[in-house]
């Protein structure tokens, strides 16, 4: 597995996304899920995802217990920013934002207690707090640091102007947003340019399209209830039917490259830069090794030209949030 720079981290050059193995598409199944993060380990995959809101905390209690072993060996991002319901166990537990000095070191250190560790590789603002200066976030995430809690510091979903301001209070390792062949706003507004010109790794979270981009996806109907994608504009019959005629270029290009859809998606998104570290998610150990094995595919440059063609913005119809989590997007 190739190598890729993340401030003082070196991570593979493809992470895990962890939040499906305890809630948001369908039920759950933890021996399974423990099978998969043993085997992302053994096909060398560094880079673990996770957050306080997911499950909410389960998720962080499944790592702690499944990569205790190997725990020297990687690089486990968590975050903390959200307010939740804790009797909630899907995307309808999130009540708002939470970036205060105080909550910082609150999940940090319940965080670690969970994680079973003694530090936190990369700690995330998981999303920007209107009510709270984000240069009064980072700091309290700068003294983890200082206080050798924290290796690095990273932001999610939040503007070029906050990314700027946070960066001036403290380095940042690195910013993750939405990024895909069919969500391209960093392209646009800014964000992915901000990132390269002060130097940040930029992890890109859905990197599949929630699953849109395999090509496999059964409709939004047949989603197993409380499968968040239920909720999501883009999936919806009068968005999903325009949005998966571009699917036909990717499955032409994985024909001709012997490749699968998924495998595909993701080769585009590594071309994008060697400062660019996906994290897909994956419940099974099948599709974790097909994302894997992703990080060998070379798509020529007329691919990439077709592919960037077919997936245009304006082909893409429907928002990729509802109103009440767009909110909660920093622009």
């Amino acid at each position: 597995m190739d190598m890729r720079k993340m401030g003082p981290l070196a991570v593979s050059a493809i992470g895990l996304g962890c939040m499906g193995l305890s809630q948001a598409y369908g039920v759950q199944d933890e021996a399974a899920s423990v099978r998969t993060l043993h085997r992302a380990v053994d096909l060398g995959v560094t880079f673990f995802d996770t957050a306080e809101i997911y499950g909410p905390l389960r998720n962080e209690q499944l790592l702690g217990r499944a990569l205790k072993a190997s725990r020297d060996r990687l690089v486990i991002a968590t975050k903390f920013g959200f307010t939740y319901r804790g009797d909630r166990h899907d995307f309808g537990e999130a009540t708002g934002t939470d970036g205060s000095p105080a909550n910082a070191r609150r999940v940090a250190e319940a965080s670690l207690r969970r994680l079973q560790t003694d530090v936190i590789d990369l700690y995330y603002l998981h999303r920007p707090d209107p009510a709270v200066p984000i240069e009064e976030s980072v700091g309290a995430m700068a003294d983890l640091v200082r206080e050798g809690k924290v290796r690095a510091i990273g932001l999610s979903e939040v503007s070029p102007e906050a990314l700027r301001r946070a960066q001036a209070t403290h380095p940042i390792a690195a910013l993750q947003s939405e990024y895909s062949l069919w969500t391209r706003d960093v392209e646009t507004n800014g964000i992915l340019q901000t990132c390269r010109e002060l130097g940040i790794a930029f992890v890109p979270f859905s990197p599949l399209g929630r699953g849109f981009l395999t090509g496999t996806l059964p409709p939004v109907a047949a989603l197993e209830p409380g499968d968040f994608r239920r909720t999501l504009p883009r999936f919806q019959p009068e968005n999903a039917e325009a949005n998966a005629k571009p699917l036909r270029v990717i499955a032409e290009i994985a024909q001709a490259q012997g490749a699968s859809a998924a495998q595909v998606a993701l080769a585009w998104v590594l071309a994008q830069g060697a400062d660019i570290i996906p994290i897909p998610g994956a419940k099974r150990i099948p599709h974790l090794e097909e994302n894997v094995a992703a990080t060998d595919l070379r798509l020529s440059a007329a691919a990439l030209t077709r592919l960037d063609a077919a997936f245009a913005p304006e082909n893409i119809a429907g928002h990729r949030y509802p109103e009440v989590w767009a909110r909660m997007v920093g622009t």
